[in-house]
C-alpha cells in the first residue's frame, strides 16, 4: 500500500514539473535593457499552439489605452492591452519555437523561441531576425 501511494505521489509532483516547464501561464516581462518590468502576458495553448496576449501594462510611464502606432500588420492602431504579441509557436524538443513576437513598442516581429528554465520559474524569450537576437527573461507570475 506504502509503495501504491508513493508511486503516486511520484507521479504527481513529475506531472507539476512537467506543467511548470511549460510556457503557458501568466508572465512579467522584464526589458533587457532597462532590467524593469514593462507588462504582464498571458499565455494560453490551443491545439498545441502557444499563443499570448499582454494582460496589463507595469511601465510607470504605460498608458493603458495605449495603441500600437508602429505596427505596421493587423495590429496597427490597435489597443496593446489585449493584444497578441505572441503567434504560432509550437514545442520543439525542450523549447518552444517557431512562431513570432511582436516588440509592439517598435512596432517589428520577429522569430521567436521560448525557453522555460529554473525549473519554470523563469523564462528566456528570444526574438531573432537571421544571426541577430535579443532575449528577456520573464519571470512566472501564475
Amino acid at each position: 500500500m506504502k509503495s501504491v501511494i508513493a508511486i503516486a505521489v511520484l507521479g504527481f509532483v513529475a506531472a507539476s514539473a512537467q506543467a511548470q516547464m511549460s510556457p503557458v501561464g501568466v508572465w512579467k516581462t522584464i526589458d533587457d535593457e532597462t532590467k524593469l518590468p514593462k507588462a504582464l502576458v498571458r499565455i494560453t495553448e490551443t491545439n498545441g499552439v502557444i499563443s499570448g496576449k499582454i494582460d496589463k501594462l507595469l511601465a510607470a510611464d504605460a498608458k493603458p489605452d495605449a495603441k500600437c502606432d508602429k505596427c505596421e500588420d493587423d495590429r496597427k492602431d490597435k489597443p496593446i492591452v489585449g493584444m497578441e504579441i505572441i503567434r504560432d509557436v509550437k514545442k520543439d524538443d525542450e523549447v518552444w519555437a517557431g512562431g513570432t513576437i511582436l516588440d509592439s513598442a517598435k512596432g517589428k516581429v520577429y522569430k521567436t523561441r521560448l525557453k522555460p528554465v529554473d525549473g519554470g520559474k523563469k523564462m528566456e524569450v528570444r526574438g531573432y531576425v537571421g544571426f541577430f537576437y535579443r532575449t528577456q527573461v520573464w519571470e512566472r507570475v501564475e
